[in-house]
């Protein structure tokens, strides 16, 4: 784990492409892991948002306060980033429907099935474990709204999931 005050202090002094290396190695996984998630399975727009994050982040982190952390203001930038994507152009490609190979796989395609809203709760809240404050300002909405749509997002996963077991047997 790298100490990120530290590589962003790097960076900013010396602007050379180690350095840079360095943050965006740590990060990127996380981010790319997200941005799938967000982008309903779409690797070619996850790639653009990831792309584009970073060089919004880039360009901002002088500015950059530290009021959170690197990695939670770099998932904001993320997440603005795959709402302008979607925005654009028709849905994003879904997860294949085709895929049943395990539980994991049908979470992955019921979460790519919730509403935008509801998505993007349920992917900060609980995969990335961002609390309903942290959310809502990431996303721009209260933190209930956070906690209303969580719910949302949970009762619509349980019904999906039901109905792919359902499926199976």
């Amino acid at each position: 784990m790298i100490d990120d005050r530290a590589a962003v202090d790097r960076f900013l002094r010396h602007r050379d492409e180690h350095s840079f290396l360095t943050i965006f190695r740590a990060h990127t996984p996380a981010l790319m892991m997200m941005a799938l998630r967000l982008m309903r399975g779409s690797k070619a727009d996850a790639e653009d948002a990831v792309q584009e994050a970073w060089m919004r982040a880039v360009a901002s982190l002088p500015r950059f306060g530290w009021r959170s952390s690197l990695r939670t203001w770099l998932c904001g930038i993320v997440v603005n980033c795959c709402r302008e994507i979607s925005r654009k152009g028709p849905p994003p490609a879904q997860v294949p429907h085709d895929a049943r190979d395990d539980m994991g796989m049908d979470l992955e395609r019921g979460i790519a099935e919730l509403p935008e809203a509801a998505r993007e709760v349920f992917v900060l809240h609980e995969i990335y474990g961002f609390t309903h404050d942290e959310v809502g300002g990431l996303l721009g909405i209260e933190a209930g709204t956070s906690k209303s749509q969580l719910h949302h997002a949970r009762r619509a996963l349980r019904e999906f999931l039901g109905e792919e077991n359902e499926e199976r047997n």
